[in-house]
């Protein structure tokens, strides 16, 4: 008996989603998508990885396809990175793959071609993440042009959570639908062998914070945080297969009486090591003394550079001053150094914003970063919502988006509070999926309108499951449904348990259709 049957029981409901692939002109270009199959004879698309399916076993090498990594596994370089192929004027299977991802389609009429990607990519304006030693990864895009991104922030710490932990959560991450996904795990003994199962298992861009596990090197103090470990460190994780680093290099010791004149100070983790470093031994901060070696490391393995904001505001108070703002002017500097070096950058945002300074940041970031991809956490609009903050963050994070930010950061619910679980995972996860998605339909690009359109037409009809069907949480859509409903209540119902069968408007509007309609 089908689903969708008259007799179907929503007890037993399972959304129809079936995985799909749309192949390039190139060899290995394979794109996978999930088809949302309807009742109607309706199939929307939407972007999937390999991952999911496949999660238990060992993830499709996709570099491997495109010559990213040797079969043997030996550490690789990179000869040109994804930026210097753009300049030149070659279109990469990676860009190539970017371009369908982006259009849901392939042909003449792809609302994204691989000429868009490749100009994107050329003028700085998009990066593709993808290191040449993490042949498991599927390229994605990261730019205001395209799809807003989100990333999800994982990782264990010494008082909390461990390898099978964290690797469930990153499997939770990509169920729902993190584009990225930044491993933050510190204090444990073995933090390469976790990262290492971490990007064995990972389909999407992995990004890290060098500077917390050099710090985990110096043994947790301050005073042996040298240059040296700290490179050692960087070119460890860029060998390892890491796709991206946050490196706080835009913090300046000049910057430091702002920052000690706040209400929270410095708020960052990573900013805070870089600024303690930078005040026990009385020197500048290292990252940006040696930004030049930071950058042939990056380049050698096509990582890219996320500038991290280590004196974003963690309150409102704190929000758009000397030193989030200063910050901000150096990481344009290092941008254009970046692009010089051919190696791809991004830069990470505010923090805590009230919201009628939201599009601010994004206008100043524009104009100090010639318009380098933006990468936001929030910002968040109000201080006052502990256990609420993935929802105060979210209407800040819709709002950047759609003035052009490239990439949310999730907040969870237990943001303030706690390391996140795997409920939160899940809960920050929806929750900023729908802010990005709102953010790409306010910029009103190509095909964001087409789970929208389908489920009007599917609630105008009252095809529940296919309602269920085009949620982001179908199950749970279900759930709260069927609960509410009369006992052995038919999926075909026209009407729900708010107005019930009497007062239903959209049962009263086919009357209005029947009457009006020619």
């Amino acid at each position: 008996m089908s689903q969708n049957s008259p007799a179907a029981d929503p007890k037993t409901y399972r959304p129809d989603i079936r995985r799909v692939s749309i192949r390039g002109e190139r060899d290995g270009v394979e794109v996978p998508f999930d088809e949302l199959n309807l009742s109607n004879g309706e199939k929307i698309l939407v972007n999937a990885v390999s991952g999911p399916q496949n999660i238990q076993g060992a993830l499709p090498k996709i570099g491997k396809r495109f010559g990213t990594s040797e079969p043997s596994g030996e550490v690789r370089r990179c000869k040109k990175t994804q930026l210097e192929y753009a300049r030149e004027g070659t279109i990469t299977p990676q860009m190539e793959y970017v371009a369908i991802r982006e259009s849901g389609k392939n042909g003449p009429d792809m609302a994204f071609t691989p000429q868009t990607v490749m100009q994107e990519l050329a003028s700085g304006h998009a990066a593709l993440p993808c290191n040449a030693n993490h042949p498991e990864c599927e390229p994605m895009i990261i730019g205001s042009r395209f799809s807003c991104k989100v990333n999800a922030n994982i990782g264990a710490s010494s008082v909390s959570s461990g390898f099978s932990e964290e690797l469930k959560k990153l499997r939770l991450a990509l169920r729902h639908g993190a584009d990225t996904v930044m491993d933050l795990s510190t204090g444990i003994e073995d933090l390469t062998g976790l990262r290492n199962a971490m990007l064995r298992a990972s389909p999407v861009p992995l990004g890290t914070v060098p500077a917390y596990e050099a710090l985990d090197r110096a043994e947790g103090k301050i005073d042996n945080l040298t240059w040296e470990l700290f490179r050692d460190t960087v070119i460890s994780q860029a060998r390892q297969g890491v796709d991206y680093f946050t490196i706080h290099a835009g913090l300046t010791a000049d910057l430091l009486p702002y920052a000690a004149s706040r209400s929270l100070g410095i708020v960052s983790r990573g900013g805070s090591v870089m600024a303690a470093a930078m005040m026990r031994r009385g020197e500048e901060n290292l990252a940006w003394e040696h930004f030049d070696e930071l950058l042939e490391i990056c380049h050698d393995y096509d990582v890219a550079l996320s500038l991290g904001d280590g004196l974003r505001p963690g309150c409102i108070a704190d929000a758009c001053d000397k030193a989030q703002y200063g910050e901000l002017a150096n990481i344009g500097k290092l941008i254009e150094r970046c692009r010089k070096a051919g190696v791809q950058a991004f830069v990470e945002g505010p923090g805590h914003v009230p919201f009628n300074r939201v599009e601010e940041n994004e206008r100043l970031e524009e104009i100090l970063c010639d318009r380098a991809p933006f990468y936001t956490l929030g910002p968040l609009v109000t201080d006052i919502a502990p256990g609420y903050d993935h929802i105060t963050s979210a209407i800040g994070g819709t709002a950047i988006a759609a003035y052009g930010a490239a990439m949310l950061c999730y907040v969870t619910p237990s943001e303030h509070l706690a390391l996140p679980e795997e409920d939160d995972v899940k809960e920050g996860l929806i929750t900023y999926r729908l802010a990005a998605h709102a953010a790409d339909l306010a910029k009103g690009l190509p095909g964001a309108r087409a789970r929208d359109d389908a489920m009007a037409r599917a609630r105008a009809e009252f095809r529940w499951f296919d309602q269920f069907t085009l949620s982001l949480d179908p199950m749970h859509a279900c759930e709260v449904w069927r609960s509410r409903m009369p006992e052995n209540c038919s999926h075909t119902a026209a009407f729900c348990s708010m107005c019930g069968p009497r007062f239903c408007p959209i049962r009263l509007n086919r009357e209005l259709t029947q009457k009006y309609s020619h």
